[in-house]
This record gives C-alpha cells, structure tokens and sequence, in this order.
C-alpha cells in the first residue's frame, strides 16, 4: 500500500514543481513510510510514498519500462501479477522485478486500457507515457483505493489523499455547497463530488485517460466495470440449482479469495470482530498459513458496547494469536481532530475511529491486515433489508386508505401521551410512522440523519443538490427485484464509503488493510444469486453463513447481528460532554455560516433532556464542525489539543 501524487507542470518551472511535490509526498508519508520517489521532464510531475510489502528490494517508485519511456505509479496490490506474467513475457516483455508494479506496466503496453481487465485486486495507479504525451489513471472495480484529482484551466493533479492536492498552490480549500444536503443526509458524497470544492474522485470501476501532446482538453473518464446490474439474472439454469451447489461454490470462491490476499513478503494478521465474516476468514487463514495466526480486536470499556467476547471465543476456537484495545471516552473524541484529517472529510461512522485503534495496535505487529468488509452489502447481512421489505408489503395495502387518515396516524404516534418514547420510535420505524416512497420507509428510516424536510428547518439557506439524488439513481438502474435493487444502490454507495474509512484508517497507521470478500469474480457470482440465496426468512447472508458451517462455533454464525455499537448516545447525556456542544455553537465555525441557531440549540436541548434522541445528527454536525476548523479555518493545531481532556493523540 502506498501514496501517489502528481501533476501537470506549470511555468514556473521543474525546481518549483519539485518544492511542490515535496510537500504533497511529506503530507502522505503515513501511507509510505519505507521508502519514496519522484520522476520530472518538462511536462509532469510524479511522486511516491512506498509501504513495501511486495518485492522488499526491487519494487520501487516510480518504476519505468525497458526503454524508459513509460512511467507509473501505484497504490495497492495486484493478486494475480504472478499468473499475468508467463503470457506477458512470452509476448516480449523483459521483467527486472518480481513485484506486480512492473506487471502493470508490461500490461499497459500490450493491452493498452484493457490492461484493467485483467487485474485481480485493488488498485489506483498513474502511466506516464512520455512518448505519447498521455497519462492514464485507473482505479479498482470496487472503489477499495482512492484516487482524487483536480481538473481546472487545463491543469490536472491527483492524489491519493485530498490533503495531498491542499499543497498545491492551485487548490484551495472550499465548501462545496451542492453536495452539503447529501452529506447531512448520509454523511458522504456518492458521486464523483467530494466536499471540497473543485475535487473529485475517479468513481470505481473507471479509467482516465489525459492527452497533452497540444490543447488540453478535458479528461476522457469510462467506465470498464460494474457491478452486475439489478434484473441481469443468474443465466441459464440459474433458478434450477440446487441450494448445494450454489453453497459448495460459495465456499469455494470464498476460500480462493482468501488464499490470494495472503501474498506478501512481510507479516499480516486479521482484524477480527467477532462477527460472522472477520471469523470466517479468520478460520481460513489459520488453515492456510503455516506460521500463526495474529488477530486484533477493538472494544469499549462500556462492556454492552464491546463484541470482545466473541472476539476471544473465536480466536480461542481457531487458535489464534489474539491482541486486543479498549477505549474510553476521552480517548475516542481527543482522536476525533486528528482522524478527521487523515480521513479528508467528516467522519460519517463512530467505528472509524475504533478502526483507527485497532489500526495502530496491529502495526505494532504486522504490516498488512485482513478485513471482512462487504459481506453485508453482497449478500443482505444487514437487517434493514428484511425489515424493508416486510413494511413495503404492508404499504402496499395500508395505502387504500386515504391519505388525510394515514397523515393523522403517524402524527398521532409521534406526539403520542399515550405511547412510551419507546414505543413511539419503533412504530415510526414502521409503514405507520412514515410514508409509503423509497425515501421515506427506507432512507430516512434507516440511513439518513438529517431528511430534506430536516434539513429545510436546519439550514438557513439551501442545501444544494437534491440529498438522495445518487441512491436513487442507483436504485432505479435495474428492473430486478426490490432486495436486488437495495443491494445494488448500498454497493454503489455506501459500501464504497466505507471502504474509503477501511483504506484511510488503516493507512493512518501505515498498514495495509485487504478485503478479501470483495473480489471481483466473487462481486460477480454473488449479484446472480436468486434472492433467496441471500435472504431467507429472517436469515440474511443465508449462503454465506451455509458455506462457513464447520469453520466457526455456531452461535458466532447465526448470532444477532450487532454493527459494531458504540457507547455514543450516553456519552453525547453526560456533563462531560459540555466542550463539544461549545465547540458546535461557535460563532466563527462553518455551522454559524449555514445552520439557524435556534434550530441547533432545539436539538441540543431535546437530546440533552432526553426527550429525542439525536445522537446521528449531533455526531454529523460535530464532524462537519471539526472539518471546517481543521481544512476552512487553519485552526488544526488547536482542534488538536483535545476537545475532552486536553490529551494530544500521536
């Protein structure tokens, strides 16, 4: 794993391009420590932070080909450089280096863009061709790399990190505006936009190609992969299989995966949670390797929260090397300035930063991690499918009534004497309690923390582009079923959120993170899966769970899911939560500039009291808050003495 910047060279010259350089690769050291490089001519500009996990000696950065004419940079692993490269050499090519940066090289000469096609693995990589005059820039089909970049006037730059692009004297840091109703809503950008303005990030699945042998034009961005589309079906005598075949070819795609990410010439371990998909491959690689295995785990000193447990009895089960960290309040807010910079933009989820530690206390130990990321999201573990569909059907029919009765209804539960806090939220989770749209009982049920109407009474101006726009973009893709559509838009969006917190929290670390269940021909098989392979009554994740019986103890298998909770909501109750709300009044931050303070003060006041619980809204705000002192306001250095008890987190 490493960091990649580079650029267009301007006027001023190679010795100032190179100043420049300098301080975007210094601003990604974290993510290659052990080593770095740069290459200049009259047109561009590329650098390299390198975290050497492939080819210790002979992988270094910027690589070039036999005749020096090509050029690349890279960040990731590619899994099937090994078996590309018989075919590679019979057509010619000259290897110097056993590392699969080369390989991407020999393959961008032969198949020129196809090249893309034939990798296994994650990726984000930058050719050169100083012949041609022409750079080409590709990212992984799943979006598991990053890769940013800057198109204005005719300059182009890109970086692994946005922070990176900051460096440069032609990027400064803005809101962007149109995407602030996307981030309130889900607390991420889903299209190419971020929310700095003018950045953007190649979308998964894309390639780049930039000419600049005469006028500049516009990069030209395609897209070479995706996801198997909602309604595109199993193929031919998919519905006849058999429960045993699909499951046996499961297992099988499964343990492949997992075998391919355990490449490497330095030690890896596993973060292991305890739930289902990190004890799964946990299981495999103690199978796999000869050597130990060594876990980590993450937990809270609030026991409800912590899944460490199940952590230990996995591990104790397949024996396993286990380590583990516990963390407390003070801890989790003082990290909060420090990840929100290496993160670029507001962290949407609390688990980031138990990433974060559980990150720092593997690089102790190991240089590369497995993860089991993307289980969920390729076969509907989570159960806001099931729960979906079971009030879409009773929508359906609860929607013959008329609609003055059914608005008065769901008043009628929301300000409800009658009814307990308790139950006033369950029923407005349900067809009762919202509206009969995909936005109502699905989106603003179980995603989004501040809905358009929300943010309407929030904001004192707009909030820009439309908040679901994206999803909905995603959802009506396809005509296959509802679960299918479900999971097409979550791959589309939310799972490559959060595959941008795996990369950057691990990599803050200067650890590799792999996530060997989104491998492609695996994305593949399982989007044409019948529906009832995935989701079963109420078991989701049904054929994985099938395939993974014998691996791990059965109550790890088939336990009730718990997503990694944190103790947030008690916290964000007690008097020593008083700075953070402070720091949300501010009257200098970004919130001052576009939230009505009588409306935050309402919300502060209701979840101080107990009256709502407000939790997701105040932890957006909070991050939003945080972002803007940290990239808006050049006020980093102070965010970074604490926000609790004045602890500087290293």
């Amino acid at each position: 794993m490493c960091g990649i910047a580079g650029f267009v060279n301007g006027a001023e010259g190679n010795e100032f391009a190179g100043r420049v350089l300098g301080r975007m690769m210094e601003t990604l050291r974290h993510r290659g420590p052990d080593d770095s490089g740069v290459y200049q001519d009259e047109v561009i500009s590329l650098g390299h932070r390198r975290l050497s996990i492939i080819d210790l000696a002979g992988g270094h950065q910027p690589m070039s080909n036999e005749d020096g004419t090509l050029w690349v940079i890279y960040n990731g692993e590619i899994f099937n450089h090994a078996a590309l490269r018989p075919e590679l050499e019979r057509a010619g090519h000259r290897y110097r280096t056993n590392s699969d940066t080369e390989t991407i090289l020999h393959a961008w000469e032969q198949y020129g863009p196809d090249c893309v096609l034939r990798f296994r693995g994650m990726f984000a990589f930058a050719i050169w061709d100083a012949r041609g005059r022409t750079l080409f820039c590709a990212r992984d089909r799943l979006g598991i790399k990053p890769f940013y970049y800057v198109w204005r006037d005719g300059w182009f730059g890109f970086a692994s990190e946005i922070k990176a692009l900051l460096e440069h004297p032609r990027v400064s840091p803005a809101l962007n505006e149109s995407a602030l109703g996307e981030h309130l809503a889900f607390g991420y950008t889903s299209d190419e936009g971020t929310l700095f303005a003018g950045v953007r990030k190649l979308m998964p699945g894309h390639h780049l190609l930039l000419r600049l042998d005469g006028e500049r034009t516009e990069p030209k961005i395609a897209r070479y992969w995706d996801i198997p589309a909602p309604g595109a079906g199993g193929g031919p005598g998919a519905s006849a299989r058999q429960d045993e075949d699909w499951i046996a070819e499961c297992r099988q795609r499964v343990e492949e995966t997992v075998r391919m990410r355990l490449m490497s010439d330095v030690p890896l371990g596993m973060f292991l949670s305890g739930g289902v998909d990190s004890s799964v491959i946990a299981a495999l690689m103690k199978r796999m390797v000869s050597g130990p295995v060594v876990t980590f785990s993450v937990g809270y000193r609030e026991s409800e929260y912590s899944e460490l447990d199940y952590a230990r009895r996995v591990a104790r089960w397949i024996g396993s090397e286990h380590r583990e960290v516990v963390l407390g309040r003070d801890e989790f807010f003082n990290a909060l300035p420090r990840l929100i910079w290496h993160e670029d933009e507001p962290i949407t989820w609390p688990s980031s930063v138990s990433l974060y530690f559980v990150s720092r206390l593997a690089s102790e130990h190991v240089k590369v991690v497995l993860t089991g990321e993307g289980s969920d999201e390729l076969f509907a573990g989570y159960s806001r499918y099931r729960f979906h569909g079971w009030n879409s059907r009773w929508a359906r029919r609860y929607g013959v009534l008329p609609a003055a009765f059914r608005k008065r209804i769901r008043q009628w539960i929301a300000g409800s004497s009658l009814l307990g806090a308790g139950t006033r939220r369950k029923l407005g989770h349900t067809f009762l309690g919202c509206g009969g749209s995909l936005e109502s009982l699905y989106l603003d049920n179980f995603y989004c923390a501040f809905s358009p109407a929300a943010q309407q009474e929030l904001l004192t101006s707009g909030a820009g582009a439309p908040a679901y726009a994206n999803f909905r973009r995603y959802f009506d893709a396809g005509d296959g079923s509802l679960l299918e559509r479900l999971l097409y838009a979550d791959q589309k969006t939310y799972l490559v959120e959060l595959l941008m917190k795996q990369d950057q929290m691990s990599m803050a670390t200067s650890i590799e993170s792999r996530v060997p269940l989104l491998d492609h021909p695996l994305v593949e098989f399982a989007a044409r899966l019948p529906g009832e392979m995935k989701l079963r009554g109420a078991t989701g994740k049904y054929i994985f769970k099938k395939a993974a019986e014998g691996l791990v103890p059965r109550e790890i298998l088939y336990r009730r899911k718990m997503g990694f909770p944190t103790p947030l909501r008690s916290w964000l109750r007690e008097a020593a939560a008083a700075p953070l709300f402070d720091l949300l009044r501010a009257p200098d931050g970004l919130l001052a500039a576009y939230v009505d303070r009588r409306a935050l003060e309402n919300l502060i006041g209701r979840h101080q009291s107990g009256a709502e619980d407000a939790t997701d809204r105040i932890w957006r705000l909070l991050n939003l808050q945080l972002w803007g002192e940290i990239f808006l306001t050049g006020r980093r250095e102070k965010m970074e003495t604490g926000l609790m008890a004045g602890a500087r987190v290293p």
